[in-house]
């Protein structure tokens, strides 16, 4: 323990665990959907993209008319492509990589390329690259009275064809129609889609993407928007960032510029009507979940697999700490948002965690320091053994009634009486005399209940309201502005549904 914290904790009388029970709590909203994109959030942002039902990371299926089975990369990868299966599932998926609005890469399921067999006979498609190339580049042509109906060009300008359900080639011409009889034809199915920052920035392109963003931090969250949260009893903002904000104004392409300018406002704006800033690491470099949230291209999840992507990330918090240390708004550092295991190791994350801390604390003993709870399946408190001997350590904790088949059915009083019961003692487990504090660093008023009166969603509110207050840190709605209504807390604050 460094001569300087000693003295801040006995100065303070604080308890040689770190922690310390702030009379302050934080009311926060998130702005979510600002400098990290979430095409749910706005769905118009992505708007001009040319060809944008192919954007990165969309996951596509073929089925043959003529086998009437799908493509499939033969063992997930590192072989032939075959078109033999008849349900689609993984192997039978392939997620594209955009290079331009009529250009693509198809990566397997064990992340290889598919392309033509260049040490073969030059038509036969194979699944081999760990890097596309150009003989790994294809384009989608479209039935114009059928989208779903397409032919697949390959770079040597021939069509690929399932010449049996073992022999797929890229050796067929062109032709007019798209009958069943022709082996050129497939049939394609959208299994899931991304409309992130990588997908939105790639999707425009270089030339018209920073156009594109910058109108969008400029707009979508201003000034104005600090002051009514200001007005309405909330304290705080919790700000997602991306990775490449560290690398303003030229991060990697296809990410642009001018994040930071609208961060450095942010704060001044925070300072002007008193509210204090969380900065949330949102994205991590290679993405921590796989989610489009986390600046993924594809929905691989490649954070903490390696020392690299660790030692980059805390370059990134150092970054932002030491730009920020000194103002009076900054309250706290969020080191990533929502690892999910077990992709993201527990001996990682905690790896991450220690070296990330020590990265704030080069710069500020008075910020709080926020980890992530993983997701996925997980032991709550398996990082107190970590956590709880840091000062002025907190754990974030996300708490919606949605995303797992168990809400599906519920009515309304019995969501209410699951967040009464249930998500109190989730929150009472965590949350301990000599622990980090909590904080429920995501909720939302909105559940999967259909038909649900204004009142009902009070009544939702009021709960969450109530046991999430409990938390010893605070909390922060999900999020301030979305298309979605409920989800949208200025919404909810102007037309009643919240009081605050």
């Amino acid at each position: 323990m460094s001569t300087r914290m000693a003295g801040r904790r006995k100065s303070n009388n604080i308890a040689t665990s770190g922690r310390e029970h702030p009379s302050f709590r934080i009311r926060a909203v998130n702005l979510g959907g600002w400098l990290v994109t979430e095409g749910w959030i706005k769905p118009s942002l992505f708007d001009g993209i040319v060809n944008k039902d192919f954007l990165d990371g969309t996951q596509l299926q073929f089925k043959s008319v003529t086998t009437g089975k799908y493509l499939c990369a033969e063992q997930g990868g590192g072989s032939i492509i075959v078109a033999n299966r008849t349900a689609a599932s993984g192997w039978e998926t392939f997620r594209l990589w955009r290079i331009n609005e009529t250009a693509f890469n198809f990566r397997v399921f064990d992340k290889q390329f598919i392309g033509l067999d260049t040490r073969g006979n030059g038509i036969d498609i194979v699944a081999t690259s760990e890097a596309p190339g150009n003989s790994d580049t294809f384009e989608i042509l479209r039935d114009a009275d059928d989208k779903n109906r397409v032919r697949i060009k390959a770079p040597n300008g021939y069509y690929l064809q399932a010449k049996t359900e073992e022999q797929v080639t890229a050796d067929s011409i062109e032709s007019e129609g798209w009958g069943d009889d022709d082996p050129s034809v497939f049939v394609m199915t959208v299994a899931g889609r991304l409309e992130g920052e990588f997908q939105v920035t790639n999707g425009y392109g270089p030339e018209k993407a920073p156009q594109v963003m910058r109108e969008h931090w400029n707009t979508f969250i201003v000034e104005k928007d600090f002051e009514f949260i200001s007005q309405h009893g909330l304290n705080a903002v919790r700000i997602p960032v991306g990775w490449w904000i560290a690398s303003d104004p030229t991060p990697p392409p296809p990410f642009v510029g001018g994040s930071l300018a609208s961060l450095d406002k942010a704060f001044l704006w925070a300072e002007k009507y008193g509210l204090k800033v969380i900065i949330d690491l949102h994205a991590a470099p290679g993405s921590q979940n796989g989610w489009e949230h986390s600046g993924t291209r594809d929905g691989s999840q490649e954070w903490g697999k390696t020392d690299e992507t660790i030692n980059q990330t805390i370059f990134i918090i150092e970054f932002l700490t030491a730009r920020y240390a000194k103002r009076p708004s900054l309250y706290a550092v969020e080191l990533i948002n929502e690892p999910l295991s077990p992709g993201a190791t527990l001996s990682s994350v905690i790896k991450y965690y220690k070296a990330g801390y020590a990265a704030v604390r080069r710069h500020t003993w008075t910020a709080f320091v926020v980890m992530s709870n993983r997701l996925g399946p997980m032991e709550p408190r398996e990082l107190f053994p970590m956590a709880s001997g840091l000062w002025r350590s907190v754990i974030d904790v996300h708490y919606y009634n949605l995303f797992e088949d168990k809400f599906n059915n519920l009515t309304v009083q019995q969501n209410i009486d699951f967040v009464y019961n249930n998500r109190s003692s989730q929150l009472n487990h965590v949350t301990t005399s000599n622990g980090p504090l909590t904080f429920v660093g995501e909720w939302v008023a909105e559940w999967q209940v259909n038909g649900a009166t204004k009142e009902d969603y009070q009544r939702f509110a009021k709960a969450e309201l109530e046991v999430y207050g409990r938390a010893t840190f605070g909390w922060a709605y999900w999020t301030l502005k979305n298309v979605n209504k409920h989800w949208s807390l200025e919404w909810m604050i102007c037309n009643g549904y919240i009081k605050l």
